[in-house]
Order: C-alpha cells, then structure tokens, then sequence
C-alpha cells in the first residue's frame, strides 16, 4: 500500500490521521457529495483537499491541491456536482475553485467583514453566504450581485439548509429560520432555548426542526411545528466534573439520521435524538475539536484536532500547536439508532 498516506493508528480512537495537514487551528471540514474528497479551511489561510482512499481495512489520504486567501480562512462548501469548491473568510470574500478541472479560483461574493458561513444551496442553484457584517446574502453565480441582502439581528455564527428548511444562528443567542420557498422573509425568529452563546446548528434531515450547540456544553434539540414543542429538549454534553466545555460541531449521519457532537474537551460522541440515547463515547483527544463532517454515506467521520481558539489568542503559539485531522470509520452499532425502549417496537 505504497500509494496510502496516513495509515497509523496515532490516537485512542483508532482512527486514520491525514497526511500534510494545515499548519494553523482549522476552522471548517467538508466531504464532497459525489466521492471521498475532503477540504479543509484553516486560520493559514489555506484551503487544501486530499483524496480519502480505502482499501481492505486500511484508509489513507493524498493530497490533492490547495489554494490561498489573503487571510484566515473560516469556511467552506461544496456544490452539489461534487466538482467546486467555495470558501470564505477574514479577507471578507468567498472564493469559487472549480477544484476537479483544476481551474484558478475566483470571488464569487463580498461582504463587509469577515465571512463565517457559506452554504450551496442545489434546489435554488444560489449560494448563501452568512457574515459578521450581519447580512446574509444570496449570490446567483452568473452575477456580481447579490439577488437578495437579508438583514440579520446579529452577527452570523452559524448556518445551516436542509432545503426548504434554513436555519441561521447568531451572536446574542437569535436564532432565524428562513423558509427558502420565500427566502426573502423570515419564517420564525426565537431566542435559543440555550442560556450560553450560540456555537453550531444543523438542520433536521426531515426539516422537522434543528439542534443548536452552545459554549456552555448543552445541545438543545428544537421543533418547529408548535404541535410538536412537548418534543423539545435540552440536553448536557462535553462536561467531565467542574469542567464545561464548547459544543463546536453537529453533524447528522446521512444515512441514520443520528448525530455526532465535537466539542473543547477533545471528545466527540454519537447520539440519537428519538430515544433520548447516547450510542457512542469516544476517547479525548489531546486537544480541542473545533469542526468535523460525515463523508456522503456515513461511512466515515473527520474530525480536526487542533487549537479552537476558546482560550483567546494570547493562548495560542502557531509554533507549538499541532494542527491534526483524522478519519474515524464509525461501527454500524455507533451510529444506528435504537428503538425506543417501551415503545412496542421489536
């Protein structure tokens, strides 16, 4: 296996480590939809991707390309043909990279602070992209204009679409839901049901609702139908005694439909919020894990490995600091919810 980089079981997890990683904190990670490509963004002002390779029981990584920004990179997406990249951050600009004809990239949209969100959005074939400027603005990529400015209460911390469903986070704990048949209004606006400042959101793959992560280790679970707000409810995590720690990262399993959380301890664990169940504790990483991503079927998990920033950047020494990713390819029993006990299901 010659050709396989990264193949060592280098922490508790036994999961496979990827080779030639960022050489500062990274700040996002996204897998395409059509095959086992994986791009990193990071606070080098990079973006790189590598090509994920499985064989037998061995996984490894090649890296593929990379491309630069002027300043920290924050964000990244793909778009739905697997063949582009965007990406986003403190030089206020989200970049296109046609990354599998390896054409140059090109900036695609403009703010006016630094971009922390950006999602395709294939239904609508625009891009959303979500600013510290407290705009969210929809880019149509045949234009220089965006098609619509959303005004924002806040800062935008967090962005999240399962089509029609968008929901966006924002600093002094808004929460905006947008409705993307009629993106140009809002549909609903609460107050987070978490009492910390809002870290991540993921919407529900059925669009029933979202979970909203907090810096204050809790993951609340949230409904939109009002019939359904019994359903509604909180829940700790990434707390080991006095210590709290961030919820940096949801991400729903495309197949199960369960989810991971990542959090500032170095942990990450599955759940399933339809039994009220933790599947699966994994061991703590030596450092925080500030981002992570499922690959399109579940079939692996990428998770960073790196400083989060939680301490302040007089904490942080680039040159000390090891930035890492690795690949974790979850059991079916790690994953795969659990019937809900006394539900007369067999």
């Amino acid at each position: 296996m010659a050709g396989i980089g990264g193949l060592g079981n280098q922490n508790p997890n036994k999961s496979y480590e990827v080779v030639q990683p960022p050489t500062d904190s990274i700040s996002s990670l996204c897998f395409s939809p059509k095959g086992n490509y994986l791009v990193a963004t990071s606070w080098d002002n990079q973006v790189r991707c590598w090509e994920i390779q499985r064989s037998g029981a061995n996984t490894g990584s090649v890296a593929k390309a990379a491309i630069s920004h002027d300043q920290p990179v924050l964000c990244s997406a793909w778009k739905d043909d697997g063949m582009t990249v965007f990406s986003g951050g403190c030089d206020k600009q989200v970049k296109m990279w046609p990354l599998m004809s390896n054409g140059q990239p090109v900036t695609v949209a403009m703010h006016d602070a630094p971009v922390k969100e950006v999602a395709w959005i294939p239904e609508m074939n625009l891009l959303a992209t979500g600013s510290w400027d407290k705009t969210l603005k929809y880019w149509d990529l045949r234009q220089q204009t965006p098609v619509h400015t959303q005004q924002l209460p806040e800062r935008c911390y967090s962005l999240s679409v399962k089509y029609p469903l968008m929901v966006v986070g924002t600093a002094d704990r808004n929460l905006i839901v947008f409705n993307l048949n009629k993106p140009q209004e809002e549909f609903k606006r609460i107050q987070s049901p978490l009492k910390y400042q809002t870290r991540c959101v993921a919407a529900f793959p059925d669009q029933q609702g979202f979970l909203v992560g907090s810096i204050e280790g809790r993951v609340g679970v949230h409904h939109l139908d009002e019939s359904l707000q019994a359903k509604n409810f909180t829940f700790k995590c990434h707390r080991e005694g006095q210590e709290i720690y961030s919820v940096n990262s949801l991400n729903f399993h495309p197949v199960h439909h369960t989810f991971a959380t990542a959090g500032s301890d170095g942990a990450f664990n599955f759940w399933d919020k339809d039994s009220k169940q933790r599947l699966k504790a994994l061991s703590r990483c030596n450092a925080p894990i500030p981002c992570s991503a499922f690959n399109s079927d579940g079939s692996i998990y990428a998770y960073a490995v790196c400083y989060d920033w939680s301490k302040g950047a007089e904490n942080h020494n680039p040159a000390t600091a090891k930035s890492t990713i690795f690949l974790h390819l979850p059991q079916e029993s790690e994953v795969k919810g659990k019937p809900r006990v006394g539900t007369g299901r067999k």
